[in-house]
């Protein structure tokens, strides 16, 4: 079986795992990683979605192969030590989740957007798209520019 070798969270990973196995499986079956969630596995509600030098992607739709030599950043990386991202924080202060399901994805998701703007209208906020079944949209929307006035 092949050696997938990248980066996760700052730190440098060898796995063993075929070349088409999506990233999310590796992430979250081989490295134990769960904040990336499977909601549909078929890139629609981005319940995974996770950073790949940087930019946003949805881990169920990417194969392992795609990220070799590459920096994936999951939310269980996007805080610098104690101090969480403006985005987090954010969403703590405003009390954004509900389950709590797809919150690691919009996290992830809206630091992308905010890495590209940093002053989102709600269309850019209503174009990440990814689904929040509890139907938190109004604090999420909300919580992404509390986190750009963060951001400054």
């Amino acid at each position: 079986m092949p050696v997938q070798s990248f980066k996760v969270n700052g730190q440098n990973v060898d796995i063993e795992a075929p070349d088409d196995l999506a990233l999310l499986w590796v992430l979250r079956d081989k490295l134990g990683i769960t904040g990336p969630k499977y909601g549909c596995g078929i890139n629609v509600c981005k319940a995974c979605t996770c950073h790949v030098d940087g930019k946003a992607v949805t881990t169920c739709s990417v194969r392992v192969s795609d990220v070799r030599g590459r920096q994936v950043t999951t939310i269980e990386g996007l805080a610098n030590g104690n101090t969480l991202h403006p985005v987090q924080q954010a969403w703590m202060n405003l009390d954004v989740p509900q389950c709590g399901f797809c919150q690691p994805g919009q996290i992830m998701a809206a630091v992308d957007l905010l890495r590209r703007t940093r002053t989102p209208t709600d269309a850019d906020i209503d174009a990440i798209e990814n689904v929040c079944r509890c139907g938190t949209y109004g604090r999420i929307r909300e919580a992404i520019k509390a986190a750009a006035a963060m951001m400054g």
